[in-house]
């Protein structure tokens, strides 16, 4: 079955996961070295005659530095039981710590992606970078802009052609 086939099936509970406890945006850089980072946002969807996972990265964060050194990432679903694991790869950053080391989660490189693939986790998108583009503050309302973007930090939107989803959907979190 196709990617964009298998969206149906995995976009209820990725989103039910998103809005729980998050989801866990896997990177590597040049040197290799994995990274975890949780997010809160997102969206899946088909554009371009692809599957797409789009992701929102700050260039503040240690992965935007990792997603530009690359041009992929990984999405993981985790499970209830990795509640604490996505509390911790949101709270530190991969700059100063193992989120890895520090969470005791296992991983391996994806099949068409080095970015890390989360053991345990029900369902795992492998994405390549198709397109990027900075969020322009100045086209959000006000409200929304003081709000979110306070020191005026603006994400950087990712979007990533799923190239592969890893799992079976069960019930959500």
């Amino acid at each position: 079955m196709s990617a964009v086939n298998d969206l149906v099936r995995y976009m209820p509970i990725t989103y039910l996961t998103m809005t729980d406890i998050g989801l866990l945006l896997g990177s590597v850089g040049y040197d290799g070295k994995p990274n975890l980072m949780t997010i809160g946002w997102g969206l899946v969807g088909v554009i371009w005659y692809k599957p797409i996972f789009m992701v929102a990265v700050r260039i503040s964060r240690y992965t935007y530095k990792l997603m530009e050194e690359s041009g992929e990432f990984t999405v993981n679903v985790p499970s209830k039981e990795m509640s604490e694991a996505c509390r911790i790869c949101g709270t530190i950053s991969g700059r100063d710590a193992d989120k890895f080391e520090k969470t005791g989660l296992k991983w391996r490189r994806g099949d068409f992606v080095k970015a890390p693939v989360v053991e345990g986790c029900p369902i795992v998108y492998e994405c390549k970078v198709l397109y990027k583009d900075v969020v322009n503050l100045q086209m959000l309302p006000g409200n929304m802009v003081e709000t979110i973007y306070p020191k005026r930090d603006a994400h950087i939107l990712y979007y990533g052609e799923i190239l592969k989803i890893h799992g079976e959907p069960k019930s959500p979190p």
